[in-house]
């Protein structure tokens, strides 16, 4: 057991924990989409804030290797939208119980998914930036999938851009988080604990992620990861909806 969390959780979380540090540095975002629902089934007192704290040490690494390729007009509009977004965000977790929260992180996972499947057709202007900004400062504080609302102003730009500029915002955007959280007396031990734990796990999957992603056929990989995530969604809502 560490802080709490029996051992069989501590393993199996790991496990998602190392797919999604995998995925994310394959295709730029999905370790909350597909960490988020999962954890939340196995032990919902560390969603969002595990995969916020994890979140920091992953995109970091995506930043690094993105580091030329980062739009900062996107960042200038975005990023400050993001801190009104933030604060809601805290406040749904603080307002919700398990299952409370459980069915929102459900919705908030199947709405990302679909508007992924679906690319919205969505001008990049200051408005659509900022509007982009918020959605993602509340879903990715409240249940840490806030990539998606980014991704879709982003859609027709470059891979390496996407991922570059998304980095940036999500750095800077889960350090706000976590530190909200933490002056809120919300940041629980155990998520702390398990984020340190699993630092060298994530280390290894993101290097894996990172020399795999030119082998992988990027389409295909991200429609399954996408396909998993609802599924993993699903089994969530219901479960919260049937209490």
């Amino acid at each position: 057991m560490i802080a709490g969390v029996p051992l069989w959780a501590v393993v199996l979380i790991a496990a998602i924990v190392a797919v999604g540090a995998f995925v994310q540095a394959t295709i730029g975002l999905g370790l909350g989409l597909l960490g988020a629902p999962l954890i939340a089934l196995i032990e919902p007192s560390l969603v969002p804030t595990l995969l916020l704290i994890l979140a920091v040490p992953v995109s970091s690494g995506v930043l690094w290797v993105e580091r030329h390729h980062i739009d900062w007009r996107v960042i200038a509009w975005a990023l400050p939208a993001r801190v009104p977004g933030t604060f809601i965000g805290v406040w749904l977790t603080t307002a919700f119980s398990d299952r409370g929260l459980g069915i929102v992180v459900g919705l908030m996972v199947l709405g990302a998914v679909w508007l992924t499947f679906h690319t919205v057709e969505v001008r990049q202007t200051p408005l659509t930036l900022m509007g982009a900004g918020l959605a993602a400062g509340t879903a990715g504080t409240a249940a840490a999938i806030g990539g998606p609302p980014m991704a879709i102003v982003m859609a027709h730009r470059p891979p390496r851009e996407v991922r570059g500029t998304l980095s940036v915002f999500f750095v800077i955007g889960s350090v706000m988080s976590v530190v909200l959280f933490w002056v809120e007396g919300e940041l629980p031990r155990a998520s702390v604990a398990l984020s340190v734990t699993y630092l060298p796990l994530v280390a290894l999957a993101f290097w894996a992620g990172h020399h795999a992603h030119t082998r992988i056929p990027r389409e295909a990989f991200r429609r399954a990861v996408l396909l998993l995530c609802a599924g993993s969604a699903t089994v969530l809502l219901v479960k919260s909806l049937l209490g």
